[in-house]
């Protein structure tokens, strides 16, 4: 269970992973060897799955960004499983959800341009055997980029 001191550590260590000991110390007003330990004990308990950088996606040349809905036209575990399969062997892909509603899969996309965007669509997704519809939609401009959890 977490504590007040626990989620704070969390908040500070969602805006910067890179905080030492020390630092997370000042912030929560511990010693480094508490906040050290606290931090660990987080880590151990599975609360901190991992430690990533955030990277600028244009400065990569990923200047499209989409979110495709993904329809199977057959369902059953095997078609899951080699959906799941072809997706998570594509880089553009860079997260997929399963939904309720219309649409099966959700899959966030960044791709270099449309024309990787249409290759990508029309080559890869809409060929799958399981696959009966693909609706995308391109992102003009995100207005608030991915933020914390809240604790």
């Amino acid at each position: 269970m977490l504590d007040e001191m626990d989620k704070r550590l969390l908040d500070a260590l969602q805006k910067n992973a890179h905080l030492t000991a020390q630092e997370l110390g000042e912030i929560l007003n511990l010693s480094p060897s508490q906040a050290g330990r606290r931090r660990q004990r987080l880590e151990a308990e599975g609360y901190i799955q991992s430690y990533t950088a955030r990277l600028d996606p244009g400065k990569l040349g990923l200047n499209v960004q989409a979110f495709v809905q993904i329809t199977l036209g057959v369902h059953g575990p095997e078609h899951g499983r080699a959906f799941l399969s072809l997706v998570s062997t594509r880089p553009e892909v860079i997260s997929a959800w399963t939904l309720t509603g219309d649409a099966d899969y959700l899959l966030r996309i960044y791709c270099d341009d449309l024309s990787a965007l249409n290759t990508l669509i029309h080559e890869v997704l809409l060929p799958h055997p399981a696959v009966s519809r693909v609706q995308s939609q391109i992102v003009m401009d995100q207005l608030k980029r991915d933020a914390p959890l809240p604790t």
